[in-house]
């Protein structure tokens, strides 16, 4: 399962795997996550994943396991970890950023997350 809010993913995606799409910041993404993990799921890509910082993209793309099982204490710790994480940035910088910028964001984190699914086109 992914967790978005990049409707550039859930747009090119949404066919062939199952996304969930928030309507959202990256810490809602980040809190939707927390729940499906504290419901059982598990973390298959890590949610802090990129060399961009929180506060420097809007988008987040987070791959969980389809299927809902046994508490995964890792996968706790990192979620929790990664809102900790997210809360000490300054989220001002997003609020500035032009549409072309946020375009370029939304591809960024397409390709971080096709790598992660290792989909060649």
């Amino acid at each position: 399962m992914i967790i978005t809010n990049n409707d550039l993913v859930y747009s090119k995606l949404k066919d062939d795997y199952n996304i969930l799409y928030i309507d959202g910041s990256f810490r809602d993404v980040l809190v939707k996550t927390r729940d499906k993990v504290h419901a059982g799921y598990e973390l298959l890509t890590h949610p802090l994943s990129s060399s961009l910082k929180p506060n420097e993209t809007p988008y987040k793309s987070v791959i969980i396991s389809d299927k809902k099982g046994k508490l995964n204490f890792n996968s706790v710790y990192i979620i929790e970890d990664a809102i900790i994480e997210y809360d000490k940035f300054n989220m001002n910088i997003i609020k500035k950023i032009s549409e072309k910028i946020r375009k370029d964001f939304k591809l960024i984190d397409l390709t971080v997350l096709e790598s992660a699914l290792n989909i060649n086109y």
